[in-house]
C-alpha cells in the first residue's frame, strides 16, 4: 500500500509540474507573440514623399516623387534613393509599400548597406512586400536604392515608401511631417549671424564656394540684413546669378532707383514681396568674391539700400542696384549669411560655403572687424526632419563655414557661437569711389 501511495503521489506531483510547465510555456509563447506584434506595430513607415529623390534619371523618363510617393515609373534605368539616419548598429528589416495595378507583375531591386534584394510586385490586397534583412554596422545616414528590373505593363507600380523594423530601427531620423515634405526635401538651410556696431552704414563680406559644393539650386547668401539679402545663386547648368533683394515694408512699395550695366530688375513674391535685381554672371567655385551693402536713411522717412559685387577676375567693383524703401528709417542691422537649396528635387546634393572677412563701417567711416558668429538652422533642422547641417570655423582656412544637404553625418548642434581668428588686414576699398 505504501508503494502504491508513493507512486500515486509522485504521479500527482509530476502531473502538477507538467501542467505548470505547459502553462508557463503557453504564457511565454503568448508573450513572444505579443512582442512580435509589438515589434511589427513599431515598424517605422518611411514615406518616399519626404525622403526620396530620383538620383539617376533616365532619358525620356517620367518618374516623379511627390508628397504621395513615386509615380510615373517607366524606366529600368532610373534610380530612386531614399535616406534615413539610423541611431545605432543592428539588424534592419525592410518591406516595400507599393500598389501594383490589377493583372500586373513586376520585379524590382532594392539595394541597401551593400546588399541587394529582388522583390516581386503583384496585387496582394494592400499588404507590404517583404524585402529582406541587413546588418547595419554603425550609426549614420543610410541610402536605400530602388530600381526596376522587368515589368509586364507600361509602368512599374506606384510606391509609397518603406517599412523598417528591427533593432537598428529604434531612433530613426527621417522626414515624417507630411505637411512639410517639400521643405524636408529641399534640406535644412543654415545661417551665420553677426553683430554689427550701432549706425553701421556699410557691410563688407567675402565668399568662397569649394569646388564641387555648388550644385544647381544653391543660394549662397553673403550679406543678409534686416530688410533683404545679397548673394550668388546657381540657377541651372548654364546660368548663375548675383542676386540682391529688398523686401517691401508693411506700408508702401520698395522701388529701384538705379542699377548697374546688365542688371535685371523685377519685383518678387512668394516668401514676402519686394524689389529684386540680378546680374547673370558666371561666378566660379574656388574663387573668392567680395560683397558690399550700404544702408542709409535719407532723412525724409525713407532708407536707401545699395549693393556692389567684386569679381576678382575683372578686378573692378560692379554696382548691382539701389532701392528706396519707404516708411523706413534705419542703418544696417542684423547682418548674417546663409546657405540653402531652393529646388526640392536637388535636396540630396551637398552644399558648402566659406565666409571670409566680415567688416562693418559706421556712418563716421570707422571700420570694425566682425569676428563672432552664431550658427543656426531652420525649422527643418530644428524639427529633426533632417540632420545634415553644420557650421562653425573651417579648420583649414580659419574662416566661418556653412554646410547643408548631402545627408552627411557630421552634424553640428545649432545655437552655438563661434569666433574666428583676426584678419591680417582691413579690405582696401575706397567706399567713396564705388560706382
Amino acid at each position: 500500500m505504501f508503494y502504491f501511495s508513493t507512486v500515486a503521489a509522485l504521479s500527482r506531483t509530476l502531473s502538477q509540474r507538467l501542467s505548470l510547465t505547459l502553462r508557463r510555456s503557453a504564457r511565454w509563447a503568448a508573450l513572444s507573440l505579443l512582442g512580435a506584434c509589438a515589434l511589427a506595430q513599431a515598424a517605422s513607415s518611411v514615406k518616399l514623399g519626404g525622403n526620396a529623390y530620383i538620383t539617376t534619371t533616365a532619358p525620356n523618363g517620367s518618374e516623379t516623387v511627390s508628397n504621395s510617393g513615386l509615380s510615373g515609373w517607366t524606366s529600368s534605368s532610373a534610380v530612386i534613393s531614399s535616406y534615413v539616419r539610423v541611431a545605432q548598429p543592428g539588424s534592419l528589416t525592410l518591406a516595400l509599400r507599393a500598389t501594383p495595378a490589377s493583372g500586373t507583375i513586376s520585379y524590382v531591386r532594392v539595394s541597401v548597406a551593400g546588399s541587394s534584394f529582388t522583390v516581386k510586385l503583384q496585387p496582394n490586397g494592400g499588404a507590404a512586400f517583404p524585402v529582406g534583412t541587413v546588418n547595419i554596422g554603425s550609426a549614420g545616414y543610410l541610402r536605400i536604392d530602388l530600381q526596376g528590373i522587368s515589368k509586364n505593363s507600361s509602368q512599374y507600380p506606384a510606391v509609397q515608401g518603406f517599412d523598417l523594423s528591427g533593432s537598428a530601427s529604434t531612433g530613426l531620423v527621417y522626414a515624417n511631417d507630411a505637411s512639410n515634405f517639400y521643405w524636408s526635401r529641399r534640406g535644412p538651410s543654415v545661417h551665420m549671424g553677426y553683430t554689427a556696431p550701432a549706425q553701421t552704414e556699410y557691410f563688407y563680406n567675402e565668399l568662397t564656394i569649394p569646388s564641387g559644393a555648388d550644385p544647381i539650386g544653391s543660394y549662397f547668401m553673403a550679406n543678409g540684413f534686416g530688410e533683404g539679402n545679397f548673394g550668388i545663386q546657381v540657377k541651372s547648368s548654364t546660368e548663375r546669378w548675383v542676386l540682391f533683394s529688398v523686401w517691401d515694408p508693411s506700408s508702401g512699395r520698395t522701388t529701384l532707383t538705379r542699377k548697374g550695366p546688365g542688371v535685371v530688375d523685377a519685383s518678387f513674391g512668394g516668401e514676402g514681396t519686394g524689389g529684386q535685381s540680378y546680374l547673370v554672371y558666371p561666378w566660379v567655385a574656388g574663387r573668392t568674391y567680395a560683397f558690399i551693402n550700404r544702408v542709409r536713411p535719407d532723412g525724409q522717412g525713407n532708407t536707401e539700400y545699395t549693393a556692389w559685387f567684386y569679381p576678382p577676375e575683372t578686378g573692378q567693383w560692379r554696382l548691382i542696384a539701389s532701392f528706396k524703401r519707404p516708411n523706413t528709417t534705419t542703418w544696417l542691422t542684423g547682418p548674417y549669411s546663409f546657405a540653402e537649396n531652393f529646388i526640392d528635387t536637388q535636396g540630396y546634393l551637398g552644399r558648402k560655403m566659406l565666409i571670409g572677412r566680415q567688416w562693418a563701417v559706421n556712418n563716421q567711416g570707422v571700420w570694425t572687424e566682425l569676428r563672432d558668429g552664431r550658427f543656426t538652422t531652420d525649422a527643418t533642422g530644428n524639427a529633426r526632419q533632417r540632420l545634415d547641417y553644420a557650421g562653425g570655423i573651417d579648420a583649414a582656412s580659419g574662416k566661418f563655414y556653412l554646410r547643408m544637404g548631402g545627408f552627411f553625418n557630421d552634424t553640428v548642434s545649432a545655437g552655438q557661437n563661434f569666433s574666428r581668428p583676426t584678419a591680417t588686414s582691413q579690405p582696401q576699398v575706397q567706399l567713396n569711389l564705388l560706382p
